[in-house]
């Protein structure tokens, strides 16, 4: 089966080849600086902290961080630290790779709501960080029990930290 029309009938190869005369794969090679808010987050990362910027006005902690606040504009300075633990909000299990290869043992992905000492957030807006999941199985996911399990950042050993979102292996889930 060739490309599918939004809506319509999918073509066969042999249809969508007669139109497309040239299919390429371009190879984009780019560079791209992580900016203030997240070189200071990712440095965060590598000493084995989680950090936020803080919105006064809307008293928002923004994970990742951000230097001005997306829902009221105002420029962030204010720090804060969140907690490695949190909670499960949504979770997927992933048969693929980020590089979209098919993998042996299918991962558990999903979004953690994470803990900010001081603070309480609203079931929609919250400083959340999309992650592995480890300790918990296809079903805890399919049955939905994995939603809403306190989960801990598992970090790799200091001496293996890069500065990278991958300084935390995974969150461990906390079964109670």
């Amino acid at each position: 089966m060739g490309v599918s029309i939004r809506g319509g009938t999918p073509l066969r190869d042999e249809e969508f080849r007669a139109v497309i005369k040239e299919i390429d794969s371009p190879r984009a090679r780019y560079s791209m600086a992580a900016g203030i808010a997240y070189s200071r987050f990712l440095e965060g990362l590598k000493r084995g902290e989680i950090l936020g910027t803080y919105c006064p006005s809307c008293r928002l902690v923004h994970i990742p961080p951000k230097i001005y606040c997306p829902y009221c504009f105002k420029h962030l300075t204010r720090w804060v630290r969140a907690s490695d633990e949190g909670r499960v909000v949504t979770a997927v299990v992933s048969y693929l790779s980020a590089t979209l290869e098919t993998l042996e043992k299918p991962e558990i992905i999903g979004i953690i709501r994470l803990d900010v000492p001081g603070h309480r957030f609203s079931s929609y807006r919250f400083p959340g960080i999309l992650h592995r999941i480890c300790g918990a199985s296809e079903d805890d996911v399919k049955t939905q029990r994995i939603f809403d399990a306190r989960v801990k950042a598992r970090w790799l050993p200091e001496d293996k930290r890069t500065g990278s979102i991958n300084d935390i292996e995974c969150f461990e889930v906390i079964w109670g």
